[in-house]
């Protein structure tokens, strides 16, 4: 089999359509089964789609902390956080903006690359700040982290290589200072 046959469970993507209603919520929850569930439904009634979703356990094994990227009419955001607040297993849920809090994601990118365009591959993952997770001899792997503009475009100029498969997490937010998230 040829090293161009690999399969691929990505293709490529279509252009972003400009969303301009993007928010990211923190909310420090429960560690229950359901909680999940229950969160996502009420998004879901008000229309809103989760575009992003890291959930993890916190310090404290009781708890978790999930940090939601959603995207709709922002009219309808204070309501959604007002119902998530009124979860049982919900102890707090805010909106984080770019000015109070750090937001990052990270993204593994998988190349069909040679040895002829790995220097460039390399430059690009460089300037992003980038790792190469996996080396090898037609393929390699890398890691590039930051906000998601920074994220977007690493991937763009790395699209124009043969992409076997990327993965990306979702959003993790901290809120600057000594505010808790």
């Amino acid at each position: 089999m040829s090293s161009r046959n690999i399969p691929s469970s990505d293709v490529k993507p279509s252009p972003k359509p400009d969303i301009v209603n993007v928010h990211t919520l923190s909310m420090f929850v429960a560690n229950k089964p359901g909680v999940l569930g229950r969160v996502c439904a009420v998004f879901s009634r008000r229309g809103f789609n989760i575009d992003s979703l890291v959930v993890s356990q916190g310090r404290d094994p009781r708890y978790s902390r999930m940090t939601v990227g959603i995207s709709g009419h922002p009219e309808g955001l204070s309501q959604i956080i007002l119902q998530c607040r009124k979860l049982i297993d919900v102890i707090h849920c805010y909106e984080h903006t770019d000015r109070d809090s750090v937001v990052k994601e990270m993204v593994l990118i998988k190349l069909l690359v040679g040895a002829d365009h790995r220097t460039e591959v390399l430059q690009i993952v460089e300037h992003f700040n980038g790792k190469t997770v996996d080396l090898q001899e037609q393929s390699m792997i890398v890691m590039i982290s930051g906000n998601s503009d920074k994220v977007d475009a690493a991937v763009n100029l790395l699209a124009k290589f043969e992409i076997i498969e990327t993965v990306r997490t979702g959003k993790v937010v901290m809120a600057r200072g000594t505010t808790e998230t």
